[in-house]
């Protein structure tokens, strides 16, 4: 299993909702880890796009991961 780093802040955000019942910043939390999916999203596709086995495998990760970062289609190589 890989490790995730987040920010200190949102650390501390966590230990206080659940170790000392601070509810007052839930919202924050859950923007915050979800930040963190999505960019753990993007970097897994785009390894993908740079690892993947076969040439079209790679342009199928790639387009997702031009896609994921927003990047319009005019733009694109």
């Amino acid at each position: 299993m890989k490790n995730v780093q987040i920010s200190q802040e949102l650390f501390i955000k966590l230990i206080q909702f659940h170790l000392l019942d601070i509810y007052d910043s839930s919202n924050e939390i859950k923007k915050g880890l979800e930040e963190k999916i999505d960019m753990m999203a993007r970097h897994e596709a785009y390894t993908k796009s740079k690892t993947a086995v076969s040439e079209s495998e790679r342009e199928k990760a790639r387009t997702e991961y031009l896609d994921m970062v927003g990047m319009h289609p005019d733009f694109r190589w």
